[in-house]
């Protein structure tokens, strides 16, 4: 399932949830130096989906705060649950 992320660096602490123009916002406490804030931004999306760092890739965005994500999970519909609900945070 491919969807896109808003990055916003440097927050107080860590969390995923929220709406900006259709992305699902991460929020990582992280600088966006050396790709700090996209690493911590896959392991953040990773874990509010239930699934494993790995399954998370980065298809495109490395140096944007706008990335678009691809998440191989075991059950896509479960995974889409989650996306809608954390998309209505």
């Amino acid at each position: 399932m491919r969807f896109a992320i808003r990055v916003r660096p440097g927050a107080g602490r860590t969390a995923v949830g929220g709406d900006h123009d259709g992305a699902l916002i991460a929020r990582v406490a992280q600088p966006a130096v050396d790709g700090r804030a996209t690493e911590a931004a896959l392991v953040a999306v990773a874990g509010a989906l239930a699934v494993r760092r790995r399954q998370v890739t980065l298809v495109t965005g490395m140096t944007s705060r706008t990335k678009v994500l691809d998440v191989d999970a075991d059950d896509p519909d479960r995974l889409q649950v989650l996306l809608q609900e954390l998309l209505s945070r």
